[in-house]
């Protein structure tokens, strides 16, 4: 007859320290996708998530022939309510609602909103093909009315590309706010809770 030996109860291990929100490392990924992960030390994933989401967006720019990550001022001719002008203008272009969120990249939109005429006419359709010209200019209304006209859906496409990738980092900032995330008992969060007791 075999005996065996009692097993040792053992008590459950206390819950993991919940990681304090990494604002620096969320404001890092806001600016450039992926660059709060490289602050936080996670080379892979910040180089995946700089160079998927900065192709989507700057392929969704060529496609929109460098214009179509723009804010116009809108608000005169089509007034939304009465909402302030800023709201209206949002409003009318929606899409940038999205882009904004790609970080640096979406800034010269917000430049030129706030130095440039409305409707002036500007932009890679009226002979200004260096690129740093491209990238300052917001398109005219006629503008858009040609490439909407006389082109094919390249444009459009272009678009929705900058917004799915402005989409997509905001769950990049996410990611580094709230940090990895790592299962009960794995290597992980064993070495996180090692660290936040420290």
């Amino acid at each position: 007859m075999s005996t065996t030996s009692p097993q040792p109860v053992t008590a459950p291990a206390p819950p993991a320290v919940p990681r304090r929100p990494d604002l620096f490392a969320a404001l890092l990924s806001y600016l450039v996708p992926g660059l709060g992960q490289l602050y936080q030390g996670r080379t892979g994933k910040g180089v995946l998530f700089f160079v998927g989401i900065y192709g989507l967006f700057f392929y969704g720019m060529y496609l929109g022939q460098w214009s179509n990550v723009f804010l116009a001022d809108t608000a005169t001719q089509n007034p939304a309510w009465q909402l302030p002008r800023w709201a209206t203008n949002l409003y009318n272009r929606p899409h940038f609602v999205g882009q904004f969120w790609i970080g640096i990249a979406a800034w010269p939109a917000l430049w030129h909103y706030n130095h440039d005429t409305a409707n002036q006419d500007r932009g890679p359709v009226n002979n200004r093909h260096d690129f740093i010209a491209k990238f300052e200019a917001a398109p005219s209304e006629s503008e858009l009315n040609e490439m909407q006209r006389d082109s094919d859906k390249h444009w459009d496409l272009g678009w929705v590309y900058t917004v799915i990738a402005g989409a997509l980092n905001v769950l990049v900032i996410y990611d580094a706010l709230a940090g990895p995330a790592f299962g009960p008992g794995s290597e992980g969060a064993q070495a996180s809770e090692r660290k936040a007791a420290r």
